[in-house]
């Protein structure tokens, strides 16, 4: 069986990041590493592949030259190849531009498991598993919190809100899977070394026959038109916004005595409550002991505690 792993190079979650002139995420200037909810689809996959379920393991990427950071780590875990789809014209794909990649070049390199991540830790749309699917014809089963091959049929456990449930589906299959399905293992320098020797085959738009304008800002259905905060100013805000009307009867309002000599009640706001009212008219029936000021100590009262207090120790 052979098994492609879908892996993102995403930036670094405790990083700043900025916006690139053009409105995208500046990927160039900000460090990255492979996406975290990947590395869950990746562990699954080298567990398959070290109980003799899969014969080989590849990964497939989508993104800039520094993507390859990502396969490296993914291989330095386990794997045995891997693709990396670099294309000056992907840039600024929107999530169907990118299952469309995506999807060609499986259909380029061979599948019967795909495993992905349950979402991007950029992007965290949850939906590109699904669009690769519908593209590929093929069944899916999406996060999974368990996983198992047996035969032609991969097994999920799937936990909702209100109970747990078992999927089966046949292969070809693509398989979204969550972090319950237990921690990525931590590459040793061993692994590291060998991910250096394992080859990354690079793919363009033209090897997969995918015209530049069903991808990138062309073929994205969705485009940002500004970002906030920015180095512009934000729009002013309209001459026309009024502040919101006062309460149509003040007089609910609890009211005090007036000095004005027409005798009116002026109204105060409930938070002044009973001690603002009663002081305006002057009413100190209310008042607890605990406003009352302390009474003088008498002289034959004790000395402060701190007369008899040790000198402390240096």
């Amino acid at each position: 069986m052979k098994i492609v792993v879908l892996v993102k190079y995403v930036p670094e979650p405790t990083a700043t990041w900025k916006f690139a002139p053009d409105l995208t995420v500046d990927r160039a200037g900000v460090e990255g590493r492979l996406s975290e909810l990947d590395e869950y689809a990746v562990e699954q996959a080298t567990r398959l592949a070290e109980s003799g379920a899969a014969d080989e393991v590849v990964f497939l990427t989508v993104g800039p030259a520094k993507a390859t950071e990502g396969l490296r780590k993914a291989l330095a875990i386990g794997g045995t190849s891997a693709v990396h789809v670099v294309d000056d014209a992907i840039h600024g794909s929107c999530a169907l531009g990118t299952s469309l990649v995506l999807a060609k070049a499986l259909e380029k390199i061979g599948y019967d498991l795909v495993l992905t991540g349950m979402a991007s830790t950029d992007a965290e749309l949850s939906v590109v598993p699904s669009m690769v699917a519908d593209r590929l014809g093929a069944n899916q089963a999406t996060f999974a919190g368990e996983l198992s091959v047996n035969g032609g049929t991969v097994s999920i456990r799937r936990d909702t809100d209100v109970a747990s449930e078992r999927v089966s589906v046949s292969l070809p299959a693509v398989v979204s899977v969550t972090d319950q399905t237990g921690e990525a293992r931590l590459p040793g320098l061993q692994g590291d070394h060998g991910a250096k020797k394992k080859p990354i085959q690079t793919m363009s738009l033209a090897d997969l026959g995918v015209d530049a304008a069903q991808v990138g800002w062309s073929g994205a259905r969705r485009a940002r038109s500004s970002t906030f905060p920015h180095s512009r100013a934000p729009p002013a805000r309209s001459s026309t916004t009024t502040a919101p009307a006062p309460p149509s009867s003040p007089t609910s309002w609890p009211v005090a005595a007036s000095s004005d000599p027409s005798g009116e009640r002026s109204p105060i706001p409930p938070k002044l409550g009973r001690r603002a009212r009663h002081t305006e008219e002057g009413d100190t029936s209310c008042r607890k002991s605990s406003f009352s000021p302390r009474p003088p100590r008498p002289a034959s009262a004790s000395p402060p505690r701190t007369a008899h207090r040790r000198p402390c120790a240096r």
